[in-house]
C-alpha cells in the first residue's frame, strides 16, 4: 500500500513539475511531510530496529525530491 501511493505520488509530483514548475515545490514539500513524521517514529525505536523502521520513509521522501527535480529538468530541457 505504501509503495503504491509513493508511485502514485511520484507521478503527480512529476507531471505537475513539468508543467508549472513554480507550483510543484510548495505540494513537494507538503507530500513529503507525512512521510517526514512516519520517518521521526521510525527512528524512536531502539538501536537497529530504529534504522530499518525510518528507512522506507527516508527513501520514499527522496523518490518524491528526485521526481520533482526531474520533472523540473525536463521543463527546462523543453524546446518550448
Amino acid at each position: 500500500m505504501l509503495i503504491a501511493a509513493v508511485v502514485g505520488i511520484c507521478i503527480v509530483i512529476a507531471v505537475l513539475a513539468f508543467l508549472l514548475p513554480r507550483l510543484s515545490q510548495p505540494a513537494e514539500q507538503g507530500s513529503k511531510k507525512p512521510f517526514s513524521l512516519g520517518q521521526r517514529a521510525g527512528a524512536q525505536a531502539p538501536g537497529k530496529a530504529g534504522e530499518v523502521a525510518q528507512k522506507p520513509f527516508t527513501k520514499a521522501k527522496e523518490a518524491i525530491s528526485k521526481s520533482g527535480s526531474k520533472g523540473r529538468q525536463g521543463r527546462a530541457k523543453a524546446p518550448f
